[in-house]
């Protein structure tokens, strides 16, 4: 197992945001400030790697039948906790993200990093696997608050930017929110060089090497099935010719011996 691909992985090929899409409700919702991204992207990332220790620590003990419960007490554990330090600390920060510091106990990254990765592989690799996509959410975080900020207020980190442009407020809005994150997911998968999945099933899928069902076939395309369906015609016609000549062959036979 290499390590630093478990980690490299969430920054782009396996980002949760960009890639697999999920976390979709914080990332539209408080990213109309680049401050308010940098705070929501290092609490879920906190969370990410508390939670995943823990759970590939206690993966052998946690009954199958309650896992799921199991985990969402052990992430709610680490949100309570990190909404207390942001509470006591960072107040501004607390009430900027408000009802969305608490939804990180539901959010899909967590949970499902949680049950694909670390209830499978041991602590060291599971820690930097919530590393690795907890940075990777915070900088598509980042990226889009930051667009947004700068495009929507003329603003970066609360900073005035002074630009003689004037300030395009529907990209605070949600609908700015989705124009962004659109652009955002093209060029990201411009970069990767990411092509259309030639085949559904796991060989489409791009969290495929930590799957535990990467072994299972992908299902065949329309154009395969087209394929075989036409070979086995073919070959039903070409036996049932090759009978048809043989009874004709028999019948032949039969009326010269009479």
């Amino acid at each position: 197992m290499s390590y630093m691909k478990e980690f490299t992985k969430g920054l782009i090929k396996e980002n949760p945001t960009l890639v697999t899409l999920l976390g979709m409700c914080p990332t539209l919702a408080i990213t109309t400030m680049a401050s308010n991204a940098i705070g929501m992207g290092a609490a879920a990332t906190f969370v990410l790697i508390c939670s995943n220790v823990v759970i590939s620590l206690l993966k052998k003990i946690i009954p199958k039948a309650v896992r799921l419960p199991s985990y969402i007490v052990i992430i709610a554990g680490f949100v309570t906790l990190v909404g207390l330090l942001l509470q006591a600390f960072v107040p501004a920060v607390y009430d900027a993200l408000g009802i969305y510091l608490p939804l990180i106990t539901v959010n899909c990254i967590i949970l499902g990093r949680a049950e694909m990765f670390a209830s499978k592989n041991n602590v060291a690799a599971s820690a930097l696997d919530g590393a690795g996509m907890g940075v990777g959410f915070t900088l598509a975080l980042l990226v889009m608050g930051s667009i947004r900020e700068i495009l929507g207020s003329g603003t970066w980190f609360g900073l005035d930017l002074h630009i003689p442009v004037e300030s395009m407020t529907i990209f605070v809005m949600p609908a700015g929110g989705f124009f962004i994150l659109g652009c955002v997911i093209a060029v990201v998968n411009k970069l990767a060089n990411r092509e259309p999945p030639k085949a559904t099933g796991c060989a489409g899928c791009p969290n495929k090497d930590s799957c535990a069902g990467a072994d299972v076939p992908a299902v065949k395309t329309e154009s395969a099935v087209m394929e075989d369906t036409a070979k086995a015609a073919s070959k039903a016609e070409a036996a049932s010719k090759a009978e048809e000549k043989a009874e004709k062959a028999d019948n032949t036979k039969k009326e010269g011996n009479d």
